[in-house]
């Protein structure tokens, strides 16, 4: 033992020496590509089309106070009627505004993301497997 531990340290002691082989490229196996389809998490539901995910954000919008967003759900969905709700169970302000890039995204006043997740599930307004929080 003693002699395997003199070897190593006389090996570490040496300077490397040779040069580091590129790997060679031309031979990698790509054969498992088939297996798993990288997008089928993205693709679910009604003829494989993608289904979007609701994101769930929280934007700070000055020391104390922030608004949460809550963006991706349905177009056939009311949002007004989901944003009614919402701010009454939570006691908070809100409102449904139009965005360019996201469309209709329903904004709350105040930190109260698990909340709307566990809203979201409970009324079957969208599976907790598309939901994404952000901030958390």
């Amino acid at each position: 033992q003693q002699q395997q531990r003199r070897e190593s340290e006389r090996a570490s002691e040496r300077p490397a020496t040779g040069s580091m082989e590129a790997p060679d490229l031309t031979s990698f196996d790509i054969s498992n590509l088939d297996r798993k389809d990288a997008f089928a998490e993205a693709y679910r539901g009604n003829g494989g089309h993608q289904v979007e995910k609701v994101h769930i954000r929280l934007q700070q919008r000055n020391r104390r106070k922030c608004i949460l967003t809550v963006t991706g759900l349905a177009d056939d969905l009311d949002l007004k009627r989901i944003c009614k709700a919402l701010k009454k169970n939570f006691k908070c302000n809100g409102a449904v505004v139009k965005d360019d890039e996201y469309g209709e995204v329903i904004q709350l006043q105040g930190d109260h993301r698990q909340g709307v997740v566990q809203f979201l599930t409970e009324n079957e307004i969208c599976p907790r497997e598309i939901i994404v929080v952000h901030g958390h």
